[in-house]
C-alpha cells in the first residue's frame, strides 16, 4: 500500500485566505481541489508537502461569463462544468471534444482547470486546447494579479510561472467571430492519458480565406504549439492539399519519446494524420459559423 508522507490540512475559506496561508506556511505547503494529480505524487513520495491547503471552498473561481469578446472561467471549474456547457461549446467546441475524452466522469466530477493547467504534464489535454485558443492566465499573489499568456505561464514540463504564494485564478479566451476549433485524441484505452492528441483553432476572413490558425499536440514533444503547422493555411481558402501539408509539417516538428505507450515513428504518424483531422474540422465548424 503507498502512503504519503505525514502532512497538516488546512481548508481556505476565499482567495485571500488561501494565499495568507500558502504565505504562512511557505514552500512546503501545496494547494489541492481535485487532488487527481498531487495526491498521486504523494503516494508515491514524489511530493512529500508539509501542508495541505483544501480551496474547494473557493466558490468565487467556480464561474463561466462572457465578457464582452473574452469569455472568462474560474480556476475552479469542474471538467464536468466545462463538459455540459452549451455555451463553452458553442464559442469553443474544441473544449468539449477534449473534455469528453479526459479521464472518466469520477475525475472529471471532482477535477478542476487549475489543476489541470498547474500540473502541466506535457501529456495533459487542456494545455493544448488553452494553447490554441490563445487563452491567458490570471495570476494572483500577494503582491497583486498579473495576466499572463500560455507560453508565459508554461515554462517547462511539470513547472509553471505560479509562484509558491500564488494563485492561478482565471482563464480568459478571446472570442472571435467565423472561427473553429476541434480536438482527438488516441490513447490505449479510455481514460487513459494520450499516446497522441492534437488541437486546432481557425478563423476565416470575410472572403473565406484562413485569416488565423494555430495548431497543438499533446505527448508528443514539450511544445505544445506547432507554428510550421498552422501557418500552412494562413491567407489561403482551407483544402486538403494544405492539411497534408500542415500534417506533414506537424510530424517533423514533434519530438515524441519511445516508450510503453508507442515507438517514435507511429506517434509522429498520429501527428500527422490528427492534424489533418482538427484542422479540417476546424475549418468546418468555423465556415458553419461563418454561414450562420
Amino acid at each position: 500500500m503507498q502512503i504519503p508522507a505525514p502532512f497538516d490540512y488546512v481548508r481556505a475559506t476565499s482567495v485571500d485566505n488561501a494565499l495568507e496561508l500558502l504565505s504562512r506556511h511557505g514552500a512546503e505547503s501545496r494547494v489541492v481541489a481535485g487532488g487527481h494529480s498531487l495526491l498521486p505524487m504523494m503516494k508515491l513520495r514524489l511530493a512529500r508537502p508539509e501542508w495541505l491547503i483544501d480551496i474547494n471552498d473557493l466558490y468565487e473561481l467556480d464561474f463561466i461569463l462572457r465578457d464582452g469578446d473574452t469569455l472568462r472561467i474560474g480556476a475552479m471549474t469542474r471538467h464536468t462544468t466545462l463538459l455540459e456547457s452549451d455555451e463553452v461549446a458553442g464559442l469553443f467546441p474544441i473544449v468539449r471534444d477534449a473534455e469528453q475524452v479526459i479521464a472518466d466522469p469520477v475525475v472529471r466530477n471532482r477535477g478542476t482547470i487549475e489543476g489541470s493547467l498547474c500540473q502541466a504534464d506535457p501529456a495533459e489535454d487542456l494545455s493544448t486546447v488553452c494553447d490554441v485558443l490563445g487563452a491567458e492566465a490570471v495570476i494572483r499573489g500577494a503582491g497583486g494579479e498579473r495576466i499572463l499568456s500560455m507560453a508565459e505561464f508554461h515554462r517547462g514540463p511539470y513547472e509553471t510561472a505560479v509562484g509558491q504564494d500564488e494563485l492561478l485564478c482565471e482563464l480568459r479566451f478571446p472570442i472571435q467571430s467565423r472561427s473553429g476549433s476541434a480536438y482527438e485524441k488516441v490513447e490505449r484505452r479510455v481514460g487513459d492519458w494520450a499516446v497522441g492528441a492534437a488541437g486546432a483553432a481557425v478563423t476565416l476572413a470575410g472572403d473565406g480565406t484562413v485569416s488565423g490558425a494555430a495548431v497543438g499536440l499533446t505527448a508528443l514533444g514539450l511544445d505544445h504549439t506547432v507554428a510550421e503547422a498552422a501557418g500552412v493555411l494562413r491567407g489561403h481558402r482551407p483544402a486538403e492539399e494544405l492539411f497534408v501539408e500542415a500534417g506533414r509539417l506537424a510530424a517533423a516538428a514533434c519530438d515524441p519519446v519511445d516508450d510503453q505507450r508507442g515507438p517514435i515513428d507511429y506517434k509522429r504518424h498520429l501527428a500527422d494524420e490528427l492534424t489533418r483531422r482538427v484542422l479540417r474540422l476546424a475549418c468546418i465548424r468555423a465556415a458553419q459559423t461563418q454561414e450562420g
